[in-house]
């Protein structure tokens, strides 16, 4: 007789997602093999969600939900379940930006989090030595999804001119992380600008920050140590922030400018000429710059 692991519902995200997921299927009057037929997947993955050993992705969450005939539950249970995975003390800053009507952002090592691509991604997550990758990726990839709303937030960043430089993953991913970047450029809720390495000392040599706005709540600045993040809303620190980020912004390269910087970069140090569709975005903005 097959040993079935039963769930406690109300343990996590993860493990409400398989009970009633197998709950579900059962309901439905199909076996493990026949909804994973139908979705395209094996009969040992279905079971390893419907156990919790396994995080599915949001399009598992999708393709069951078409098979089942359950009118978006999974697809909308899927965030729940890859937030969970996100670092503990990391999920309440998830959920506040999540939130956020305005997002700024000031990143002296790495592309915030928001604007990375995929392999971008693994590759930082990966200097942790994480137990589940995968999961974290999903997790990170997933929280990108409040830039596709009808609204999203509007997002500035600040980039320091080493971010572009550093190589993170490989030269491949490098050249796609900064096209993605350029892809922004366009976007009237997104302004990436880029802090020149001439620029020198300026107003956050401490580090990186970001500071989230709300339309009902009080702003917040969130940092980073090693191993743990800080949110405050203490009006004094929201203040210090807005004026070193307003710093940051003086001193840093026009939009259009810092378009230029990305691209140059692109190909004079991972050898990627930006194609058609990159260049005529960094193009355009500049020819923009010129006739003002």
């Amino acid at each position: 007789m097959v040993n079935i692991r039963e769930l406690d519902p109300a343990a996590s995200p993860l493990d409400y997602f398989g009970s009633e997921l197998r709950r579900r299927r059962e309901a439905a009057g199909m076996r493990l093999k026949d909804l994973a037929a139908v979705i395209f997947c094996t009969a040992s993955l279905v079971g390893q969600i419907e156990t919790a050993r396994k995080v599915p992705t949001r399009a598992f969450a999708e393709r069951v939900d078409a098979a089942l005939m359950t009118d978006g539950f999974f697809s909308r249970l899927v965030g729940l379940v890859l937030r969970s995975q996100l670092p503990s003390w990391f999920q309440p800053f998830a959920e506040m930006e999540a939130k956020a009507t305005y997002i700024s952002t000031y990143q002296a090592q790495m592309i915030y989090g928001l604007l990375q691509t995929e392999a971008y991604a693994r590759a930082v997550l990966a200097t942790g030595v994480p137990d589940k990758l995968d999961e974290l990726v999903a997790a990170r990839m997933e929280r990108q999804r409040i830039l596709a709303r009808e609204q999203p937030p509007l997002t500035w960043v600040v980039l320091d001119e080493a971010v572009l430089h550093r190589p993170i993953g490989s030269r491949e991913v490098m050249c796609e992380q900064l096209a993605h970047l350029l892809n922004f450029l366009d976007r009237k809720w997104a302004c990436i600008q880029v802090l020149p390495f001439e620029v020198g000392e300026h107003a956050s040599l401490i580090g990186s920050f970001t500071s989230l706005r709300f339309d009902d709540h009080p702003d917040l600045v969130y940092t980073e140590d090693l191993i743990s993040g800080r949110m405050t809303a203490n009006p004094d620190t929201v203040r210090e922030a807005a004026v070193r980020y307003a710093h940051l912004q003086a001193s840093a390269l026009s939009v259009e400018d810092s378009a230029a910087l990305i691209t140059r970069v692109m190909e004079e140090r991972y050898g990627h000429a930006p194609r058609p569709d990159e260049r005529a975005v960094a193009q355009v903005l500049v020819q923009r710059q010129h006739r003002r």
